[in-house]
């Protein structure tokens, strides 16, 4: 059975209390007198057995349990701002929820997604970033970009992202590998995988290499460490050429072989066929299949 909760209003007048240190302001925020935020708080650390303020002419500090209890309030009332703003938001049909792997939001996405705000800056885009398979219906979640072969039952899936894996690398690496290197002098180099480790061995047997051990090199769990160790200038890593157009362009990278390896594998979006009835919704998926094939 659970322990009974505090009252909401006491909690809050303890939040306010101690985010402003002081019971004037946190009346003045709740509209309610500073004798009444007292009050409350006097009950709730009768209630909780601890004293969660000290109390000084003219000033209040918080005392230890009342910092702990604090840092846990604010996260909490933080919480329940946002799960408010955005049923509200969602509510007026401006708001969507996106889910990606955080790979694919920091290196394709993010990057992108300013033009999406300047074209439609009522539309608020809230982003989950993991490899999770959320429900949509229960986790509330309008579209989802999922890596693999497509075909999700009962949804739609329209193939998004599926450029060209190329082998990367920092410039030091790039000149060490000389103006026109041999596949196979990547022998001298780690090799970096993520999960889908196979992508190495393919694109060395279709660049023709024959010295390297395609299963030699770290793996990573996701693009992200992938990509941040081969920043790091720890090896070669294969990455999709618009994940890093940027970097190349910038001259921060270096995609030093100009063979690309095709895979099966694609960033699909994904939704529910009653999805595209909100406009906000209808509107990101026209933009993204846009910025796809520009």
């Amino acid at each position: 059975m659970n322990d009974p909760l505090p009252s909401l209003s006491a909690l809050r007048a303890f939040e306010a209390t101690a985010r402003h240190l002081s019971m004037t302001q946190a009346a003045h925020e709740l509209h309610v007198t500073p004798g009444a935020v007292s009050l409350q708080i006097r009950d709730l650390e009768a209630s909780l057995g601890v004293s969660l303020f000290e109390r000084r002419t003219r000033q209040i500090l918080l005392t230890a349990e009342g910092r702990d209890y604090f840092a846990t309030l604010r996260t909490a009332f933080q919480l329940v701002r946002e799960a408010t703003a955005s049923l509200t938001a969602r509510r007026r049909g401006n708001a969507l929820a996106l889910t990606c792997t955080a790979g694919f939001a920091t290196h394709w996405l993010l990057p992108r997604l300013q033009r999406f705000e300047d074209m439609h800056p009522d539309i608020d885009v809230r982003i989950s970033a993991s490899h999770r398979m959320f429900d949509f219906e229960r986790d509330g979640i309008d579209l989802a970009i999922r890596h693999g072969l497509g075909g999700y039952e009962g949804l739609i899936s329209e193939r998004l992202v599926d450029d060209e894996l190329v082998p990367v690398c920092i410039p030091t690496i790039a000149t060490a590998l000389g103006a026109d290197p041999s596949p196979d002098d990547l022998a001298r180099y780690q090799l970096i995988h993520d999960v889908y480790r196979r992508d190495w061995q393919l694109w060395l047997a279709a660049a023709g290499a024959t010295k390297v051990d395609a299963s030699r090199g770290p793996i990573f769990s996701d693009g992200n460490g992938a990509f941040e160790a081969m920043k790091s200038g720890f090896g070669v890593a294969l990455m999709r050429r618009s994940f890093i157009e940027k970097e190349l362009a910038e001259g921060r990278l270096v995609a030093p072989f100009p063979l690309g390896l095709t895979s099966k594998l694609a960033y699909h979006l994904v939704y529910p066929g009653t999805a595209l009835e909100r406009p906000a919704v209808a509107a990101f998926r026209r933009w993204l299949l846009s910025e796809a094939t520009a």
